[in-house]
């Protein structure tokens, strides 16, 4: 199937096919004729599967069907939870609507409001906007949405997990009843689906994979390494030629700016975003990233939500991720529209328990890499379950003085391999007294 099979206008056509686009992914050639069809969706699809293309496209050839005269007002309304998505839709509109007439502006916090209320009050078609500040432009009498016609909500469960619920509830009490809602998440909790069944008049399913499905083109693999010599191996890692970007995952805002310094240090060209930088910062550090200016961009997941970069070759997951979703989420950066990538994943023994989650949620083991310079020792392995067993103690509120009424070093610690030689945590027989 092509792009002229699913009924588009001309000047989208040619939009599409100066993106270099040919041929609609799965998601877009299910959601489209949906859409053009003004109906109701709601749909299920990984990132990175052409998810925003296959809401912008048909949004942008029923607005352009349907021209009003007059003073422009908002017909569209796209909330999504971070405002890197934000912007990368609002350029995905540009590129897609380029030969029409239709004007759209995004708004989000973080940033002065001068520039969006300019462009509001100018009168705009599609607004695209974070929740935040979409409620404070709409209070101050900005932002009217009692002529939306059609209403896209994008990465609810995203929404759900940053706790904007609430605030997209407040949204949806402003619109009109009778309208047209697009409804987007990459998984399907039950507050998720609860939602959309309050929203959602008589919506077709669109599904291209089932929720927290890994995309199968992802070549994964796992490395596992102490936590004191993760940092070692990321540097051994990228020594490789191949990695012509990588986009690093970390489970802190502190820890991003560790990896990012430490690379930095010995001579990788890497910036780190996340919640504590500006938006400014961010942006800045996202466009060297896509221009390659920069090899590494340094992420937290919630900074990352949004990324679109073309051809990313690998994500390393330097930090495994608490929720196996967000596994799905951050491996999805690469890899995107069955395109080929790696997802690289450190693994230390406080972690081994989220492995165990994320393997059972997408359905079969991450292949490891048996071989590699950093692969935990004996004694590394002694430290690392004492290090565990004091944490757990001082949480008990007990002494740190010893372990178990004897000091540390004369007896091995609880879950210790016994005398001789056994399994370690990672499942290699090094362990021996």
């Amino acid at each position: 199937m092509t792009f002229e099979n699913l009924s588009l206008i001309e000047p989208i056509l040619r939009a599409v096919k100066e993106e270099g686009y040919t041929h609609p992914t799965p998601i877009q050639q299910q959601a489209i004729p949906v859409v053009l069809n003004q109906r109701d969706i709601l749909g299920c699809a990984q990132t990175g599967t052409g998810k925003t293309a296959a809401f912008a496209i048909p949004v942008l050839q029923l607005l352009s069907q349907n021209m009003t005269k007059g003073p422009k007002h908002i017909r569209t309304l796209i909330l999504t939870p971070t405002r890197e998505l934000a912007i990368q839709i609002n350029e995905s509109f540009a590129a897609y609507g380029k030969h029409l007439s239709l004007s759209h502006a995004v708004i989000y916090g973080g940033v002065s409001q001068l520039a969006q209320t300019t462009a509001l009050r100018r009168g705009l078609d599609i607004l695209i906007a974070t929740p935040g500040r979409l409620l404070d432009l709409m209070q101050q009498g900005h932002v009217h949405l009692n002529k939306i016609e059609i209403f896209v909500l994008d990465e609810a469960d995203r929404m759900l997990d940053m706790g904007f619920i609430n605030d997209v509830k407040k949204v949806v009490a402003k619109l009109p009843h009778k309208r047209q809602t697009l409804f987007f998440s990459a998984t399907m909790p039950t507050d998720i689906i609860k939602l959309a069944n309050t929203i959602l008049t008589e919506p077709v399913e669109v599904a291209v994979t089932p929720p927290s499905s890994t995309v199968d083109k992802i070549n994964q693999q796992l490395y596992y390494v102490s936590k004191a010599d993760k940092k070692n191996l990321l540097q051994y890692i990228l020594k490789d030629k191949a990695i012509k970007s990588a986009l690093i995952f970390t489970r802190t805002k502190h820890g991003a700016d560790k990896v990012m310094r430490e690379l930095s240090k010995n001579g990788t060209k890497a910036l780190a975003i996340h919640g504590n930088k500006s938006q400014n910062a961010r942006q800045n550090a996202l466009n060297d990233f896509k221009s390659g200016a920069i090899r590494v961009l340094v992420a937290t997941d919630i900074a990352a939500r949004g990324i679109d970069v073309d051809h990313l070759s690998h994500v390393i997951n330097f930090d495994l991720p608490n929720i196996p979703e967000t596994y799905v989420h951050r491996i999805g950066r690469t890899g995107r529209a069955g395109a080929d990538g790696v997802a690289i994943s450190f693994c230390d023994i406080e972690e081994k328990a989220f492995l165990k989650d994320i393997q059972k949620d997408i359905g079969k083991a991450i292949p490891v890499v048996a071989e590699h310079p950093y692969l935990p020792s004996a004694e590394s392995i002694k430290s690392e379950l004492i290090a565990l067993e004091m944490e757990k103690l001082a949480k008990k509120g007990k002494s740190n003085s010893g372990y178990g009424g004897k000091k540390f070093g004369s007896a091995k610690p609880a879950g210790a391999p016994a005398t001789g030689k056994q399994k370690s945590w990672y499942g290699k027989k090094t362990y021996k007294n």
